[in-house]
């Protein structure tokens, strides 16, 4: 369980790294050309390999820290039923989209995310739907818990809430991405709502909920039972990764793009840390004894995670 939890700490450390030097060379080394002419060869080599590869990098690193997450705190079951729904079906919706325009609009990925399936899709953007899918999943489910309403009420909310901060992101994610001076995918026609057509919003909320529809049917109506404590790191992973976007998109985009980027703060942001805070401040260690019954462990002996209390 330690180690676990340190490959998980480790992951996360890369991965915010990764997108730190990410932001670096975007908005500091690329713009001044003459600071990249000024390095020796290694250092001219070593920067366009950082440049060329630094996306697929800080995209593996978060994959990694919610894999070892959701295997150490929710197990094996719930980990992989997630996260193969949520990438076989966002691979699919991603497919159908460079192809056809469905349901994303007209669109196609350029270059720096990685070797491309069926030469349309970067292997790494299913793993980035997955990685802040299962973020906003477990943020919505575990946060809701502590709402008085009827369990059906709370599992659909789950998955609107869920799709709805996973959209957010998007807000200042595509412009980010594919409006700025070194973009990673662009849109055939630019839509109306800030660059991006209306249905790139819709694609994006309608493929979460599938996918965490699907999740849901699979890890059924047993409750998480997540402490708080427990739920930092898919907080921290979303609140890095809208950071990242929204500062990109800020600095180097005129000031008509505060406005997507305040709606992803509102509709994203701050339903996390609302959510993360509603959560139970700590678990009890009956309610521990029941998520570990949920994970098959109750031969092993794990230390007891951090916001346990004896109540």
């Amino acid at each position: 369980m330690k180690q676990l939890i340190a490959i998980e700490r480790f992951c996360l450390t890369g991965h915010t790294v990764a997108l730190a030097f990410g932001l670096a060379g975007l908005l500091l080394v690329l713009p001044n050309p003459d600071f990249i002419l000024a390095l020796p060869a290694f250092g001219q080599s070593a920067f366009g390999l950082s440049m060329s590869g630094g996306g697929v990098v800080y995209i593996l690193l978060g994959a990694l820290t919610i894999a070892a997450y959701a295997y150490r705190v929710l197990g094996l079951q719930r980990w992989l039923t997630f996260m193969i729904p949520a990438i076989v079906l966002s691979l699919g919706s991603e497919l159908l989209g460079t192809s056809t325009g469905f349901p994303f609009g007209e669109y196609g990925y350029l270059s720096g995310l990685g070797y491309k399936i069926a030469g349309l899709v970067p292997f790494t953007i299913p793993l980035s739907w997955f990685y802040l899918g299962m973020a906003c999943y477990v943020l919505a489910r575990a946060g809701l818990e502590s709402v008085r309403l009827p369990v059906w009420a709370r599992l659909i909310g789950a998955i609107a809430v869920g799709s709805l901060m996973l959209t957010a992101w998007d807000f200042v994610l595509d412009p980010a991405m594919s409006q700025t001076s070194y973009p990673f995918w662009e849109f055939k026609q630019l839509g109306a709502f800030f660059g991006m057509p209306y249905r790139n919003l819709s694609g994006w909320f309608g493929t979460g909920v599938v996918f965490m529809s699907v999740a849901s049917l699979f890890w059924g109506k047993a409750p998480l039972n997540l402490s708080r404590a427990q739920l930092t790191v898919p907080l921290a992973v979303y609140l890095i990764n809208f950071a990242f976007g929204a500062v990109i998109t800020v600095a180097q985009l005129d000031a008509r793009f505060w406005i997507p980027t305040a709606l992803s703060a509102v509709l994203g942001v701050v339903p996390a840390i609302v959510l993360w805070w509603i959560a139970k401040p700590t678990a009890t260690v009956a309610q521990l004894k029941t998520v570990l019954q949920a994970r098959d462990l109750e031969n092993e002996s794990p230390a007891v995670p951090v916001g346990v209390s004896e109540k």
